[in-house]
């Protein structure tokens, strides 16, 4: 049976959502990369994936160079293309399988920018923790920069997953998968004080099993935290932009100046490939000779 661009699309994305555990994000940009290249290839008069070439593949990747500016955004479009005909053909809708190394553009991986040590200290010092919206963003700004998580996992993090007797947190991450990450003393102090003073007055009475709430009583967004972040960076006097990925940096970074393995970085990060991992041993030889600048007197 011939199935058409938008059925095999569909079933591909239901195979990111049901089987590989995808997260919504990923599958959105995958679904509107894809789409575009669908429009693309039936503008060739092309209807079945047998179809494509590599020629015309090429074709697509030349006229997205032209709106789409940023080479990382180019590479998850081929990566999406790449893992869409690998689908097909492993389904066997297709019986061609695409080249597609040599089309794949140059990614320029930037080395993060990370906090100094006594920069966090001012940052984690920033909120004002008379009121309940200050508690809970220290123990956000604690938890961020003391397990490493990502902004989602933060945001996300629920009772199920917090170990707070161990003071361990079981996160799921990236394709659900989960991890076991401590959080450290001064993250579990702050935590308790949100816990205690904060939480009870955010949450209005309401059952919620997200650890932290905004005023309403439901769960704070991601967009929430980063503007309260960026207020807190300036209040702290920190020149430089900082998101919740800083905090995740500098974590990792720290991490390895204090001597930890990369390996030992590698599974609290929760990165597949340790090559992910790497990029932080190039910050952190620019974060130590920063250091010996500022601090030490024959520098």
């Amino acid at each position: 049976m011939k199935y058409s661009f938008d059925a095999l699309l569909d079933f591909f994305l239901d195979y990111l959502r049901v089987e590989k555990g995808a997260l919504p994000n990923t599958i959105e940009s995958y679904g509107r990369d894809l789409r575009r290249y669908i429009d693309a290839i039936e503008a060739h008069g092309i209807g079945d994936p047998s179809g494509v070439t590599e020629e015309i593949l090429e074709l697509h990747m030349v006229s997205l160079s032209k709106t789409m500016h940023k080479a990382s955004s180019r590479a998850r479009a081929l990566s999406a293309i790449r893992q869409f005909h690998a689908f097909l053909h492993r389904e066997g809708f297709t019986g061609r399988i695409l080249e597609t190394a040599d089309l794949r553009p140059a990614v320029r991986r930037p080395v993060p920018h990370v906090l100094t040590v006594e920069q966090i200290e001012r940052l984690l010092r920033a909120p004002d923790i008379n009121g309940p919206t200050g508690l809970r963003d220290v123990s956000m700004l604690e938890m961020a920069y003391g397990a490493g998580l990502r902004i989602s996992e933060l945001c996300d993090l629920t009772f199920d997953e917090l170990l707070e007797k161990e003071a361990l947190l079981a996160v799921k991450g990236k394709g659900e998968k989960q991890r076991i990450v401590p959080y450290g003393k001064p993250a579990a102090r702050a935590l308790r004080a949100y816990l205690v003073k904060s939480r009870p007055v955010l949450s209005r009475g309401r059952i919620s099993n997200f650890v932290y709430l905004n005023k309403s009583g439901g769960r704070l967004s991601r967009v929430g935290f980063f503007k309260k972040l960026k207020i807190y960076a300036r209040n702290a006097g920190i020149q430089h932009a900082v998101s919740p990925h800083s905090l995740r940096h500098s974590f990792a970074t720290h991490l390895l100046a204090g001597g930890a393995d990369l390996r030992y970085v590698q599974e609290l990060l929760g990165h597949a490939d340790i090559s992910t991992t790497q990029i932080y041993t190039n910050v952190d030889t620019s974060y130590l000779i920063e250091v010996h600048k500022t601090c030490h007197p024959r520098a």
